[in-house]
């Protein structure tokens, strides 16, 4: 979270996946301004986890950097460019916002 917050990440979220999925404890969302902003923060948190943890974290969508996912093992980041961020709405998937329900559609019996 410091080192996206260090490069400026926009709307920065941190969703608790303990309970809910195997896949990791944490699952970070954040914008960045540009698919250039987006790659240089995605390479610099790679870096970050290396000098700290020792792992090499794996990355995917680098070259477009419209959507860049990075897998730390217990926390999972996931950088947007905006209009990206918002076709996807993962917060939203895993139930993290206050995004009204859809609407329940009545059964005939």
């Amino acid at each position: 979270m410091q080192s996206l917050d260090d490069d400026q990440a926009q709307e920065t979220i941190s969703i608790p996946l303990a309970g809910k999925s195997s896949i990791a404890d944490h699952m970070v969302i954040a914008s960045g301004r540009s698919s250039r902003h987006v790659a240089a923060m995605a390479q610099k948190l790679a870096e970050r986890i290396k000098k700290e943890t020792g792992q090499i974290a794996r990355i995917e969508g680098l070259p477009a950097a419209d959507w860049v996912l990075i897998d730390a093992g217990d926390v999972i980041v996931h950088l947007f460019r905006p209009e990206v961020r918002s076709f996807y709405n993962l917060e939203r998937m895993w139930g993290f916002t206050d995004a009204p329900a859809a609407p329940a559609q009545a059964t005939a019996h």
